[in-house]
């Protein structure tokens, strides 16, 4: 199977977008700015979905689904929200086609057939959501209400790429009330932090955990909490946000609850959410010029077994020795696929499965079979070596959780290698051009100038970050005093 993928020192976008395809993760659909998620690339997003399901129930919170559907004017009762979102909305005006007369197999939009009020295709659910909790809730004791839906929404893009920015996207959003702001804010950092275990734990993909600025938050929110990851291109990505919504859709849609007293007060809330957008972190975190390189924690398969033999004789031996392998394997929990198709060449598959990113390779032949042996070959250091068959599947089940915790390293390295103070505009502007990566400056804390330096560079605010000490200092661009330095970057 030939790769011949373009390299990523040559041009990482064209890398990506080929490896995408390649390694039957996504392709363009017949929709334009929509993608056709592959078996193998969903297989990838249902293990995320499983765990983050799994971190969500964890910290109490329930699945429900809501309606693709918005009516206009619920999207307009959160004035903020609805500017926001008003220019990548979809909206259906007519319920109805006909034929058209004049041109006979072709349809047309019936005139007669136009909606009372025309309905926005949700970008978000927070409009379609917050009306349906003025039903729910009435008294302190139907708070907190914790509810997350997957779904799929759209956001009108004229310039799409597979996972990072399509019209159409997966994502689950979580929408929670609270009696205090207390409560609603402990809620929103407490899934930023599920977030950010999420991310690094099971992803590998180290982050930086901050608060965007005024000029970034979500549209509606009084605080909005952030997730921001480095790929091997330099460029920043947002990998889940966590927004503290104050009481703003509970005013606008006059959600209120009789406190313990009999007092009608109106509930705190918040919403977060990530999406499939995570696979194109996944993939530009860690993947090489020879194809994908999953972490073992997200690998649809994390083992694979490829026969070499000449006979089907050779074949039989080699097949008895290998479905105990893994039977074994499958009780330690461990996904292993069994390669016996014996249509394709051994270094076919080899390659395939390296362009796939499958963690581990054992191959094993007539010899092998002699000597009581594998070969074992990683598919994240591209290293070989011998393996005995005795004791295989415990040496297998710690050599995943070496690849899973080097991966991690690996791009904890790369990032901290591309974290650079800087104290002078000049300074900016060179590692802008230069190196690339997070650069955390002093910002004189404007708006004015957040938007001047992203005009100036195409660089923007990542983060405030939480851990950020004070520190006096004065604005790269201004030279207006500053207490805090904040993270920048060209973003995805």
């Amino acid at each position: 199977m030939s790769k011949n993928l373009t390299k990523r020192s040559e041009d990482y976008s064209k890398w990506y977008n080929e490896l995408v395809v390649k390694a039957d993760l996504a392709e363009n659909s017949g929709v334009r700015g929509c993608m056709v998620i592959k078996p193998y690339g969903y297989a990838i997003w249902e293990k995320m979905q499983a765990q983050l399901d799994k971190m969500f129930k964890e910290t109490g919170h329930e699945n429900a689904y809501f309606p693709l559907f918005v009516p206009k004017s619920m999207f307009e009762a959160e004035e903020k929200n609805a500017e926001g979102f008003a220019k990548e909305c979809a909206i259906v005006t007519h319920y109805r086609l006909k034929n058209d007369e004049n041109n006979k197999g072709k349809l047309i939009v019936d005139p007669n057939a136009k909606l009372e009020e025309e309905l926005i295709v949700r970008p978000t659910s927070e409009a379609i959501i917050w009306p349906t909790y003025k039903k729910w809730i009435s008294s302190y004791r139907d708070l907190p209400l914790l509810i997350n839906q997957w779904a799929n929404v759209v956001r009108w893009e004229m310039r799409t790429r597979l996972f990072l920015r399509t019209a159409e996207f997966l994502w689950q959003e979580g929408h929670t009330a609270h009696a205090t702001k207390q409560e609603a804010l402990e809620e929103a950092q407490q899934m930023h932090q599920v977030y950010t275990d999420f991310v690094q734990d099971f992803m590998a993909i180290p982050v930086v955990k901050g608060a965007k600025t005024e000029t970034e938050r979500f549209a509606g929110a009084d605080e909005t909490y952030t997730i921001e990851a480095l790929m091997q291109d330099g460029k920043a990505l947002q990998a889940g946000t966590s927004h503290f919504l104050g009481q703003s859709f509970a005013k606008a849609f006059d959600v209120k609850f009789a406190n313990n007293e009999g007092k009608l007060e109106y509930v705190w809330g918040t919403s977060w959410g990530v999406s499939t957008r995570l696979m194109g972190a996944l993939i530009m975190t860690h993947s090489d010029d020879n194809g994908l390189v999953l972490p073992p924690n997200l690998a649809p398969i994390q083992v694979v077994i490829v026969p070499i033999h000449k006979t089907d004789e050779q074949l039989d031996e080699i097949s008895a020795q290998v479905n105990e392998l893994v039977k074994n394997l499958r009780k330690n929990g461990i996904s292993v696929k069994y390669d016996s198709r014996t249509n394709l060449k051994p270094g076919f598959k080899f390659n395939e499965y390296e362009l796939k990113g499958v963690p581990i390779r054992l191959a094993i032949g007539p010899k092998d079979l002699e000597n009581g042996t594998y070969e074992l070959a990683r598919r994240d250091n591209l290293t070989k070596e011998v393996v005995a068959k005795e004791g295989i599947e415990e040496y297998i089940k710690n050599l995943l959780e070496t690849i899973q915790s080097d991966l991690y390293t690996k791009a904890l390295n790369f990032r901290n290698e591309h974290i650079t103070e800087v104290n002078t505009w000049d300074e900016f502007v060179d590692v802008l051009e230069n190196k690339t990566g997070f650069i955390l400056a002093h910002w004189d804390g404007t708006p004015e100038t957040e938007e001047k330096i992203k005009d100036l560079t195409k660089a923007t605010i990542r983060c405030i970050p939480l851990d950020q000490k004070e520190e006096e200092g004065v604005c790269i661009l201004t030279g207006k005093p500053s207490n805090k330095r904040v993270l920048f970057a060209k973003a995805y």
